[in-house]
């Protein structure tokens, strides 16, 4: 059984999926900087000096009264708040990853694509055998 696993995770595919999964990682996380700490500001800017990271909606006081001035300051007072500022954030970094993804996408189908009408264009030489049986066969009528 040990050498069954062994030979399933040294396989291409899986060890091309973990490389895949390590990456996709680190570009999520890079995604993620990128719309919150260069995306966003910008936007808030925009928009009258919002900071998106810090758009909630208080659904219970806490031990102190509302409103809170940051998420910050109602988190420290116990307030149960819906932060969707944060889910912004979340789901423009998921635009811009599931973007990219497609974008790879498209460009590997149409490499692909390219390497289909390669393909086609060229059809393939018959085998050398093939060739001289037509060879013998053509002979052959001839006489």
């Amino acid at each position: 059984m040990l050498q069954d696993f062994k030979e399933f995770a040294m396989r291409g595919n899986v060890v091309d999926m973990a490389v895949g999964i390590v990456i996709g990682a680190a570009f999520g996380t890079i995604v993620k900087s990128f719309v919150s700490d260069v995306l966003m500001p910008p936007v808030g800017l925009l928009l009258g000096n919002v900071d998106f990271s810090n758009l909630f909606a208080v659904i219970k006081a806490g031990t102190t009264a509302a409103p809170y001035a940051t998420l910050e300051a109602a988190k420290e007072a116990g307030a149960v708040t819906l932060n969707y500022g944060a889910f912004l954030n979340t789901v423009i970094s998921f635009v811009i990853i599931a973007f990219a993804v497609f974008m790879v996408i498209k460009a590997i189908n149409s490499l692909q694509r390219k390497e289909d009408e390669k393909d086609e264009e060229a059809p393939a030489e018959p085998p050398k055998q093939e060739q001289l049986l037509s060879e013998i066969r053509d002979i052959l009528k001839a006489r």
